[in-house]
């Protein structure tokens, strides 16, 4: 995955995986905000971080499905995914 996972993606993620409408500013004004604070639990969650492994075929870090604010997953999602500290799948 090169490009970086913005909280737009993010938002629309949440409302496919999870059917939660949130608007991707009030994430960005409150970032330090739970995700159980917008409704998400931890299997939406578990489902945002599947559709991003299906999506770009590699493994997000073990941490993204346990990160509790949608800033600490933006950051260890994107800190994370290059080709160097990603593994591919089905490779």
């Amino acid at each position: 995955m090169t490009a970086r996972l913005t909280l737009d993606e993010l938002a629309t993620l949440m409302k496919s995986a999870a059917g939660l409408t949130v608007d991707p500013k009030e994430m960005a004004d409150r970032p330090e905000a739970t995700f159980a604070e917008y409704g998400l639990d931890s299997l939406g969650l578990l489902g945002i971080v599947g559709e991003l492994e299906n999506r770009y075929g590699r493994t997000l870090p073990p941490d993204a499905e346990r990160a509790r604010t949608p800033r600490d997953f933006l950051d260890l999602v994107n800190t994370n995914t290059n080709t160097d500290t990603v593994t591919t799948t089905g490779a």
